[in-house]
């Protein structure tokens, strides 16, 4: 009786092993988190990821910057966008009208026509790259502007709007992110290169 119940009360070696390790896998990582490691270094993690985004109490989530009224555009500076030729409509953007906000949204004016040279009408929208969002402000009809009523975030990719992924894919966009000028953006409407993202 002694015997079974010294073989109850002790721990088990197997038991006593699993324990220190346990406790050697946590002291390790105690010591990875609280290590000094140079994060602004690429090369700090030796596996070719980037260094985690420094975050502080100060940081929010990302909102949007008010959008300003359509701007001005003119139908003699438009820079084709490349559709695919079963389209019936030619899409043209107003490189004056490109803009580039703090908070990574690329702003413009695009210009819709049929083939034929018919009636125009022209979109003030704006592309979040990071997220492959487009939203639209307003539409130009009949010479006037009017203000888009429920203005929305939506994916690029969605049928209505392949123009919208020809010109992120074409020019305003690399990758997840804006290009890095206007002028870039110009330049790369005017010579699009695809670009595998």
């Amino acid at each position: 009786m002694n015997l079974l119940l010294s073989t109850t009360t002790r721990p088990s070696f197997r038991r006593n092993a699993e324990r220190v390790l346990l406790l050697a896998c946590f002291a390790i990582l105690a010591g990875c988190a609280s290590g000094k490691h140079d994060t602004d270094n690429p090369d700090w993690a030796q596996a070719g990821s980037p260094p985690p985004p420094k975050r502080s109490e100060t940081d929010k989530e990302w909102e949007e910057t008010a959008a300003p009224p359509p701007p001005a555009f003119s139908e003699n500076r438009l820079l084709p966008i490349e559709m695919p030729p079963y389209m019936s409509l030619k899409f043209g953007i107003d490189p004056g009208t490109i803009t580039i906000t703090p908070d990574g949204i690329v702003r413009y004016v695009v210009v819709a026509s049929n083939r034929s040279g018919g009636a125009t009408n022209a979109f003030y929208e704006g592309v979040r790259c990071s997220t492959a969002e487009v939203k639209s402000y307003a539409r130009y009809n009949n010479g006037t502007w009017q203000e888009v009523t429920k203005q929305e975030w939506k994916r690029i990719n969605d049928l209505n709007s392949r123009y919208t992924l020809a010109l992120s894919a074409q020019g305003i966009c690399r990758g997840n992110a804006p290009r890095s000028s206007v002028g870039e953006m110009v330049q790369n409407i005017r010579n699009p290169v695809r670009e595998v993202q």
